[in-house]
C-alpha cells in the first residue's frame, strides 16, 4: 500500500486502545507501520538493486523483530533527548518499553498485511520460502481505505472542538470509537471485493476470447483490483497461445473484451531473450512476476545490440495515474534488458531508469 495509508494505519491502530497502555504508542506504532518500507534506500544502488529488495527481508516475518528494536530504540532516543532538555512531559500512560516493543510488532504486521492486500505481493516467510503472496483484492492506493482511517484521525477532535463549547469535560484519551469503527470497516471491504473478486474470475472463466473465439482452452484466470469500486476489475486469461485482458462488471455480469491490442500472445524465445532472463533483472523479474511478458523488441542495425523488454501483464491495464494500457511498450514495473551480438548482457533499466 502507499505510505501515507501505512502511516496513518498505525496511528488509527494505537488510539483502539494501546496508547492507554503505554506512553508514545502512538508514535511507536505510526513509525513501526512505514517502517519496511525503508527497502527504498536500495535504490542508492540502482533501479535494478531497488527492485530486487523491494518488499525483501524488511517486509519478512524473521525481519520484524529486528525493525521492532530498531523503532523502540530511536522512540527512545527521543525520550531521553526531552528529559536531557527538560522538557516538560505530560503523559497520561507509563512508559512502558516491554509493551511498546510489543505494539511496535503489531503496527508492523500490519504493514505486511496490507501489503498481502494489493497485487504486487510480497514473501513473508522469506528465506525459507521464497514465493510471492498477493491477495489481489484492493488497488495498491485504496481511497475508501484512506477516507475511513481519516474520518476516524479527524472526527474526534471534530466532536471535541463541539463538547469544550458546551463545557464538556475532555477525556485524557479520544476516538477509540472511531478507530475500532474504521478498522472494522477496512475489514468488512476487503470481505466484500473477497467475494466480488471470486464472482468476477467465475464470469471471465465464462468469456470468449481470441480473434476467433470458438472453444478456446483456458489455462488461467485472474482478477485485478481497480480502485474504489468493488464491482470493476481487469482480468487476465491466459490461454495456450495467447493472453487477454477483459473488463469485469461483477454488478451488472457483464465480461467485456476490446481490441486485439487487448490480446498478447506468447512471444517466440530467442538467443537473446535467453540471455536476457539469465541476466540479473531477468533472474529478479520472473522471480516475481506472476504473468511475465519477455520479447526481443528490437535490434540496433549498426551495433546488433538486441533490446529485450520484461512487462508484467498485471499492470498493463488502465487505472487512475497509472496508464498501462495505453503505454503498453513501457508499463509500470517494465524492464529491458540490452544484449549485444556476442550474447552478453551490456544494459540493464527499470522503468525507464538505467543501471549504472
Amino acid at each position: 500500500m502507499d505510505p501515507l495509508t501505512h502511516l496513518m494505519t498505525g496511528a488509527v491502530l494505537a488510539r483502539t486502545g494501546f496508547n492507554r497502555k503505554a506512553a508514545y504508542a502512538t508514535l511507536a506504532m505510526t513509525l513501526a507501520a512505514e517502517t519496511p518500507d525503508l527497502d527504498v534506500l536500495w535504490s542508492i544502488r540502482g533501479p535494478v538493486a531497488a527492485f530486487q529488495h523491494h518488499r525483501g527481508w524488511t517486509h519478512t516475518f524473521l525481519g520484524l523483530p529486528l525493525e521492532a528494536a530498531v523503532v523502540v530504540g530511536a522512540v527512545w532516543l527521543f525520550h531521553r533527548w526531552r528529559v536531557k532538555r527538560n522538557k516538560p512531559i505530560k503523559q497520561s500512560a507509563p512508559v512502558r518499553w516491554g509493551l511498546l516493543y510489543g505494539f511496535a510488532l503489531i503496527a508492523l504486521l500490519s504493514h505486511l498485511l496490507l501489503d498481502w492486500t494489493n497485487n504486487y505481493g510480497l514473501r513473508p516467510f522469506f528465506p525459507f520460502n521464497p514465493r510471492w503472496y498477493s491477495a489481489s483484492l484492493v488497488f495498491i492506493v485504496e481511497p475508501v481505505m484512506l477516507l475511513l482511517l481519516l474520518i476516524a484521525l479527524v472526527a474526534p477532535a471534530l466532536f471535541g472542538l463541539v463538547n469544550s463549547e458546551v463545557g464538556a469535560r475532555r477525556p485524557a484519551f479520544r476516538g477509540r470509537s472511531w478507530a475500532i469503527a474504521a478498522l472494522v470497516g477496512i475489514v468488512a471491504f476487503w470481505g466484500w471485493r473477497a467475494v466480488e473478486r471470486q464472482q468476477a474470475i467465475q464470469l471471465a472463466l465464462t468469456g470468449d476470447y481470441g480473434p476467433t473465439p470458438n472453444n478456446v482452452q483456458i489455462l488461467r484466470v485472474t482478477a485485478e483490483p481497480a480502485p474504489i469500486s468493488p464491482f470493476l476489475w481487469q482480468a487476465i486469461v491466459e490461454t495456450p497461445d495467447f493472453y487477454q485482458h477483459a473488463a469485469i462488471d461483477t454488478l451488472h455480469g457483464t465480461v467485456t473484451t476490446g481490441e486485439r491490442a487487448d490480446i498478447f500472445y506468447k512471444p517466440p524465445t530467442t538467443l537473446a531473450t535467453l540471455v536476457a532472463k539469465r541476466s540479473w533483472l531477468g533472474q529478479v523479474y520472473l522471480d516475481w512476476s506472476q504473468f511475465p511478458l519477455v520479447t526481443q523488441t528490437e535490434v540496433d542495425a549498426t551495433t546488433g545490440d538486441a533490446t529485450v523488454t520484461f512487462r508484467d501483464l498485471r499492470f498493463m491495464v488502465d487505472v487512475p495515474f497509472t496508464p498501462g494500457r495505453g503505454n503498453a511498450e513501457d508499463p509500470p514495473l517494465s524492464g529491458k534488458v540490452i544484449v549485444n551480438a556476442d550474447r552478453r548482457v551490456v544494459g540493464m533499466e527499470m522503468d525507464g531508469h538505467v543501471q549504472r
